[in-house]
């Protein structure tokens, strides 16, 4: 039986002093120490042995703060861990106590962003996996499309043959990584993404300075409703970007874990895109697709196929198996304008699901760290720029309790 966690975060701007990331942004050596320290704390207090970083502009600030994080686990471990001489060692507390440094054994894979030029003011995040494992192959870097996604509607009843659009996707806001992980003899595939945000997206004129819809003293609700609708087109096709990839290591036979920062609640379309449909109860009472007749519904046997074919590729909330099992519901990542919501996710594949009788594995607990969130509608707030504006979620992972799964 091997125990071991997985936590996604989302550092909020990780990148070093003196260096503009966004107009006018940046972070004084001052600030950037502040910052520092305050994440190297929060990942000591995750200790988790997967971490899916996410808002990560350079890779050399996040491996200082994983090696100044190793540097107070070990001083804890000094301070609070007995050493062989004291008969009392053994007891299970300081096994909870212990932190494991993630040391030379361990693996940093970092995936900057394809539209990032180093251009001061104008940087774009990229995100980043760290594991005590280490990882099975080389990363895998999904951003920049072989070949584009286009997306063509379908012509409404009554328009046949006229030209209802399409929507074309070359290059994804944001990288989403894949590593393969191995933990007690399995090998685990981790997608880790951030997907694009609800801030609109306004086109600037040719010649212009900035979009009209920026200009808040000639407020366009219109066009800032169109800039809405551009964001969440592309948010709803990154995740049917991620969501082919999951497929293509389920149908493999691979367990999959996705992660990151989705820019949505569970329920929202683009995660229940990468989530999978959820089967219908029954499809012998559903009429069937090339019905001639009323009483043509699928068999019994169809039905069984169907809800196999569904199931088998599922994703499922960490977060929802957590509420089911605890009875909790208070579970939130972020917070703006009053509203605290989960725009944070761990999905597991079925291998991981407790009612599945091939499992290899499941969830034992799952711990949000929220409670340095402050209501995003003030971003002014200086806590708010220096901290994460996201909290950081750590799923409990048993393996073993099933047969291998397919």
């Amino acid at each position: 039986m091997t125990r071991f966690t997985i936590a996604s975060f989302n550092v909020k701007n990780l990148i070093g002093p003196d260096r503009e990331y966004y107009e006018f942004q940046s972070y004084t050596p001052e600030e950037y120490a502040w910052k520092a320290d305050w994440l190297a704390d929060q990942l000591l207090t995750m200790e988790a042995d997967i971490v899916g970083f996410q808002e990560i502009f350079e890779e050399q600030p996040l491996a200082q703060i994983i090696a100044e994080t190793d540097a107070r686990g070990a001083a804890l471990n000094d301070a609070a861990i007995p050493d062989r001489s004291r008969g009392y060692r053994k007891k299970a507390i300081f096994r909870k106590l212990e932190y494991t440094p993630y040391g030379p054994g361990a693996a940093l894979a970092f995936a900057p962003n394809a539209a990032d030029d180093g251009t001061p003011g104008k940087r774009r995040p990229g995100v980043a996996v760290l594991s005590r494992f280490g990882f099975a192959g080389e990363p895998e870097v999904i951003q920049d499309l072989d070949t584009p996604l286009t997306i063509p509607f379908q012509p409404l009843r009554g328009m046949t043959g006229s030209d209802s659009g399409h929507f074309t996707l070359r290059r994804l806001s944001r990288p989403v990584l894949k590593v393969r992980v191995p933990v007690g003899g399995a090998i685990l595939t981790v997608f880790n993404c951030h997907l694009k945000s609800k801030l609109g997206e306004y086109i600037t004129p040719p010649g212009a300075a900035f979009a009209p819809e920026a200009d808040l003293t000639r407020y366009d609700p219109l066009g800032r409703a169109m800039g809405s609708l551009r964001a969440a087109l592309r948010r709803m096709a990154e995740a049917w970007v991620l969501r082919r990839a999951v497929v293509a290591e389920l149908d493999a036979g691979h367990p999959v874990m996705v992660l990151g920062d989705f820019n949505d609640g569970e329920h929202a379309v683009s995660s229940e895109i990468i989530a999978g449909e959820v089967p219908f109860k029954n499809y012998a009472w559903m009429l069937r697709h090339d019905a001639e007749s009323p009483g043509d519904r699928y068999s019994h046997e169809e039905n069984i196929r169907i809800t196999e074919s569904i199931e088998r590729l599922r994703l499922h909330s960490a977060e929802k198996l957590f509420v089911r099992k605890s009875l909790r519901d208070m579970v939130y990542t972020s917070a703006f304008g009053g509203v605290f919501e989960s725009i944070d996710q761990i999905y597991l594949s079925r291998h991981f699901h407790p009612d599945h009788d091939q499992r290899i594995g499941e969830m034992e607990y799952f711990s949000v760290l929220n409670d340095h969130l402050t209501d995003g509608s003030h971003p002014e707030a200086p806590y708010n720029k220096l901290a994460s504006d996201h909290g950081q979620i750590i799923a409990h992972m048993r393996l073993g309790g099933g047969d291998d799964a397919g």
